[in-house]
């Protein structure tokens, strides 16, 4: 069994859930008492929220790619950001470590491709549904149509992860506001939902929709574990 090493603390409710995710899955595999090996560094959000908001993506390149050089010096074989809009700065990771580095939407792209699908809805912050650091492999590397929504529904889902979700809030006003939003792109022909934001299951569960939904956090730990428990693999991820 492979090290995972996870980059944790954005926010810490998705960490929680990737730590428990992985030692669940690996123990269902195993059996026994078997367990993962985890190495854990965990950052104060409050930073990287306030870099965030200056737009200061280099500084928060700058904090996540210690954090990666801490795991790999710690022993960790892989490194795994429990977080989907940090992965904006991910070259600045790959570029300061020699351990593979598992992007979150590569293996989401593999998990659409998978079921056929050709257009999907994407959710999460402003920064992740605005930016070009996800939609480009969705795109690139999967051949998928890529629907993010309308300037006004993209700040109230911004607004519903930074004020409630990553606070640990999740209430049914903010649940059923996300569901209309998803309702109006499938009346542009969208075939499934990317949760983009680790959060996001934790507020929607899929039962209310009658596409497929993407936890892109549920579909990164299979990843990471797929690769820890490989036996005596060399692949790097792709």
């Amino acid at each position: 069994m492979k090290t995972i090493g996870l980059i944790g603390g954005m926010g810490w409710e998705s960490s929680k859930l990737y730590y428990d995710r992985i030692n669940k899955e690996v123990n269902q595999v195993l059996g026994g008492s078997h367990s993962a090996k985890v190495i854990l560094v965990s950052v104060d959000f409050a930073e990287i929220e306030k870099l965030t908001f200056q737009n200061d993506w280099k500084r928060i390149g700058n904090v996540v790619a210690n954090s990666a050089k801490q795991l790999e010096r710690a022993g960790a074989d892989i490194v795994v950001l429990c977080t989907n809009l940090i992965h904006m700065v991910s070259e600045q990771i790959t570029n300061e470590i020699s351990i593979p580095f598992l992007h979150i939407a590569d293996v989401t792209g593999k998990a659409i491709q998978k079921q056929h699908l050709k257009k999907v809805l994407l959710l999460g912050t402003k920064y992740t549904m605005e930016k070009d650091f996800y939609t480009k492999i969705l795109k690139a590397s999967y051949g998928l149509k890529v629907v993010i929504p309308n300037k006004k529904d993209r700040d109230n889902i911004n607004e519903i992860i930074y004020t409630e979700l990553l606070k640990g809030i999740f209430t049914a006003n903010s649940r059923q506001s996300t569901l209309k939003i998803i309702e109006k792109a499938q009346l542009l022909g969208v075939e499934g939902v990317i949760l983009g934001c680790t959060e996001l299951p934790m507020l929607l569960d899929g039962s209310d929709l009658r596409i497929p939904t993407f936890d892109t956090g549920k579909i990164h730990v299979h990843a990471a574990i797929e690769w820890s428990l490989k036996s005596l693999s060399t692949t790097t991820p792709h």
